[in-house]
């Protein structure tokens, strides 16, 4: 820390040090600091002010450049992460102490000519001090021009791209590796290993084409160059070039252990989230290219090992190939719907990956958690956007209308709330708003004119006579085809308009254009969507807004309790209603609660588990902690006793944000949710991994109706949860509509967990069947590990001790990487240990503890060079898929 501040600096009184540290902190972290702006302490000095700037900047300039012109590029500060956890995004002031001041030569006296006279000599002192300077000139090394500057600075930071591109993919070939070493995996790959081929060389011959579309596109331009005219950019992301792709055939190889129904829909699926560049295309306006879409379909002609898997092996789920066909345009269309929705709230490659993730969903569902997941994602989330979607665009489009805007009335004139109502549900309103009527339409224009005569009605006959004698000719004969009279002409010889009339504004052409006011200024542009809304008064617009806000909690609680428990009662419950499976399975083994149902007689609504006493032993061979599960407690107390404990947890991490509130900053405070999540899944996930999968899903519903609502503006929650997150908020939040730091915090959480129960088998019985898993797996808690663990100690560690960068920058540090490493190998020990201790028995081969200790060790450095060198995803999402691939392709 030291290393960055001046002796100066360091003996400034305590208020100038204040006022420095609050300055220390940018207050756009995540905005590329250009290296034109100079430093912290060249735009402040408390003590010198602003007279000593300049001079400053010229002293600071002088000794930068030297020794060489790259010297003060070495040390710049790297751009910001997107996550919001890198570890050094606190820059300390560098105050540089002011400059010596040196006496200038030809100083002349006030009453001294301008001319004819000489310069007073220097003493002996200032010829010495000039001789010493004279001599500093000539050891100086030479100055670098600005353009010579430049291009050096663009060469460095080339160089930095190249190397931090490269560990990417040095990284994903490592992966493949890992996948392609795991026991489990290999015979797979020997039955789709043509099919790999096939893939892997289309890409690559796709890739390699691409040099030459440019130059031919350079020749038909008739733009030829002498060199191949490919320059590739210093900011150039190939996040979309390698993570979709890659990580979807890792992740459906590592699934296909238990289904591997999966593995060519996600080969399809991977050539579907190639980059549309990379596809050569002759219908440039086209919504859908047709080369790209017959490139996804040529899995189906070269496999032969689908039509085999198809008839011998045992899957969960089947696609057939007519619905396969069909995968391209779903996922071009699910961006788009994904794009618009968060506009750039998510980059290029999360909205591959993420729309890849709900077509797996859809298509591959089998489990009974994964129906739950796509009852709340595709069939809630369908059914919010076609049934509320224009109620929430208009109220958006609403609510971005400032109050003094809206239509004034007289103050006197205070009308009733039917007639309020009727107003803003008459047919020309209704027209003009949702049939696109325009303000040059004539509908539009009369009810225009009508409002306004009424409202000067209102104000008096005065002001009715001062409109002229044709003003209410002239809106009758509006509705013909003759074009209203010239009320100027009858006003009189003179010609002369009397100031605060209209009786003239029709005469003139241009003043008679809505796009000026009556004084002939020119109106400020209003957008077509906000036009319509312009006509409401104040009132009239707060009854539409609760309008809006009841028509979208009314089929909010529709969709929720028609089309989501429906579904889940006829795929997810075996046709029993969700509410009462749920109170069954939370409350089923409290004994008043039995005697209750079954004195109601609600045994066919409400599920009630089995007597633990009827199964005596029955799950001894699983471990001692499902023995006491299953019979000392019961399985719905221990689902209850669970719940208890994460709502205690919940608690006290509200309790601790608060009352930390005043002390430490922002991102100190955000981590203390990540050690929530590690308190609450860390130790219960391998006690009930199936409810737990449960929560995080229902949990994920509603955050994201949290946020629609709070994206809304719809009163009267909308405020208050805006409120409550935005002391939370980083960079990345502010870049769209979405709010996305703690959805991507509980997605980085439940994916791992849901890839993890994806590959392991079922049992139960009853009406539980499918919710118990009879193995455990490392992986599971992986999620956890990394963003609650690792994350949090990479941000606090790597900002308080963080001093070496990567070469690569990017505001991450190798000590916070290290901080990220050994808590990850930490988390995983732990996660192991307590597997071991609990009893539970471990899905396919384990290694010993030397084994086991030194693949965590691979894995916590491969998850810590991902977080680093990551710059085209959010590492909350992207470092636990890395991570749960590399411990399940290990076998920790």
């Amino acid at each position: 820390m030291s290393q960055h501040l001046s002796p100066k600096s360091l003996t400034a009184p305590e208020p100038e040090q204040d006022t420095l540290r609050a300055l220390s902190r940018s207050p756009h972290p995540y905005h590329h600091r250009r290296r034109e702006l100079p430093y912290a302490s060249d735009r402040f000095d408390a003590r010198n002010g602003p007279a000593t700037l300049r001079s400053r900047a010229r002293t600071d300039d002088a000794t930068n450049l030297a020794p060489t012109a790259l010297s003060p590029y070495l040390k710049e500060s790297s751009p910001g992460s997107e996550s919001g956890t890198e570890a050094d995004d606190e820059h300390f002031l560098k105050g540089l102490p002011a400059p010596k001041w040196k006496p200038r030569k030809g100083l002349r006296g006030r009453n001294e000519p301008l001319s004819g006279s000489s310069t007073p000599p220097a003493s002996p002192a200032f010829w010495e001090e000039e001789r010493t300077s004279c001599d500093a000139k000539e050891r100086e090394p030479f100055k670098p021009s600005k353009s010579e500057r430049r291009q050096a600075i663009d060469v460095l930071r080339r160089h930095k791209n190249l190397c931090q591109r490269a560990t990417e993919a040095a990284i994903l070939v490592a992966l493949g590796l890992m996948v392609r070493a795991n026991p489990q995996v290999a015979p797979l790959l020997d039955t789709w290993e043509r099919d790999y081929h096939l893939l892997g060389l289309l890409y690559v011959v796709l890739l390699a084409l691409y040099p030459l579309r440019v130059i031919a596109w350079a020749y038909r331009k008739r733009q030829p160059s002498r060199t191949i005219p490919i320059k590739i950019p210093s900011n150039f992301d190939p996040a979309p070039l390698l993570y979709p792709p890659a990580i979807t055939a890792y992740s459906s190889l590592l699934v296909a252990t238990s289904n591997p129904a999966v593995i060519l829909p996600n080969i399809i699926l991977s050539i579907c989230s190639w980059p549309q560049q990379l596809i050569p295309k002759f219908e440039l306006n086209a919504s859908y290219d047709s080369i790209h879409w017959v490139f996804s379909c040529l899995p189906l002609v070269w496999s032969s090992s689908w039509r085999t898997l198809a008839r011998h092996a045992p899957t969960h789920a089947f696609v057939t190939n007519e619905d396969m066909t069909l995968l391209y345009p779903l996922h071009q269309t699910l961006c788009a719907v994904l794009h618009h929705l968060t506009t750039t709230s998510l980059l290029t490659a999360e909205l591959q990956l993420f729309s890849i993730s709900l077509i797996n969903v859809l298509i591959l569902a089998s489990s009974p958690q994964v129906q739950v997941l796509k009852a709340l994602l595709w069939v809630g989330g369908l059914g919010i956007l076609v049934l509320c979607g224009s109620a929430i665009k208009s109220g958006i489009v609403l609510a971005r209308v400032p109050k003094w805007r809206f239509r004034k009335i007289p103050s006197h004139r205070i009308r009733p709330l039917w007639k309020e109502l009727s107003k803003i549900f008459s047919w020309k309103r209704i027209k003009s708003e949702f049939f696109g009527a325009a303000q040059d339409d004539p509908l539009y224009e009369l009810s225009s004119s009508e409002e306004e005569l009424d409202i000067m009605k209102l104000q008096g006959p005065k002001r009715v006579q001062t409109l002229g004698p044709n003003f209410n000719s002239s809106v009758d004969k509006s509705n013909g085809n003759n074009p209203p009279s010239n009320p100027a002409a009858d006003i009189g010889p003179s010609r002369i308009a009397r100031s605060h009339t209209l009786s003239y504004v029709d005469g003139h052409p241009k003043l008679s254009s809505h796009s000026y006011t009556p004084s002939g200024r020119r109106k400020r542009a209003v957008s077509t969507s906000l036009r319509p809304f312009l006509k409401l008064t104040y009132t009239q617009a707060v009854i539409r807004k609760w309008l809006y806000a009841l028509y979208v909690y009314i089929t909010l609680a529709a969709v929720i309790l028609a089309g989501i428990r429906t579904h889940m009662q006829f795929v997810a419950f075996q046709g029993k209603d969700p509410i009462g499976w749920a109170l069954g399975y939370l409350f089923g083994d409290l004994p008043w609660f039995r005697f209750q149902v079954v004195n109601a007689n609600l045994e066919r609504w409400i599920c009630l588990p089995a007597r633990p006493d009827d199964d005596e032993g029955k799950q001894c061979h699983l471990g001692w902690v499902q023995h006491v599960r299953h019979n000392d407690f019961g399985e719905a107390y221990t689902r209850l006793i669970i719940a208890g404990y994460w709502l205690m947890v919940v608690i006290l991490g509200l309790l601790t944000v608060f009352r930390l509130q005043e002390i430490y900053e922002v991102d100190t405070r955000r981590k203390v949710f990540h050690f929530m999540m590690v308190g609450m899944l860390l130790p219960a996930t391998y006690i009930d991994p199936a409810f737990a999968a449960l929560a995080l899903s229902i949990v994920l519903g509603v955050f994201l109706i949290l946020d629609l609502i709070r994206a809304s503006q719809l009163p009267p929650f909308s405020k208050p949860i805006a409120t409550f997150l935005a002391p939370y908020v980083d960079g990345r939040d502010f870049r769209g509509p979405v709010v996305i730091s703690h959805i991507f915090l509980l997605i980085g959480c439940a994916i791992p967990l849901w890839l993890a129960l994806a590959a392991l088998p079922r049992t139960g019985t009853g009406y539980s069947a499918g919710w118990e898993l009879p193995t455990r797996d490392v992986s599971m808690v992986s999620g956890v590990i990394c963003v609650g663990l690792g994350d949090a100690a990479a941000s606090l560690i790597g900002r308080r001790y963080g001093h070496r960068k990567w070469l690569w920058g990017g505001g991450k540090s190798l000590e916070g990487s290290l901080a990220f490493a050994v808590a990850v190998f930490a988390g995983l020990a732990a996660a192991s240990v307590w597997l071991r201790v609990g009893g539970w028995p471990l899905a396919g081969e384990q290694a010993g503890v030397l084994r086991s200790a030194r693949n965590a060790a691979v894995c916590s450095s491969m998850a810590s060079l991902t977080e680093a060198v990551l710059t085209g995803g959010n590492d909350n999402v992207i470092v636990p898929v890395v991570l749960w691939t590399c411990v399940k392709s290990l076998a920790i």
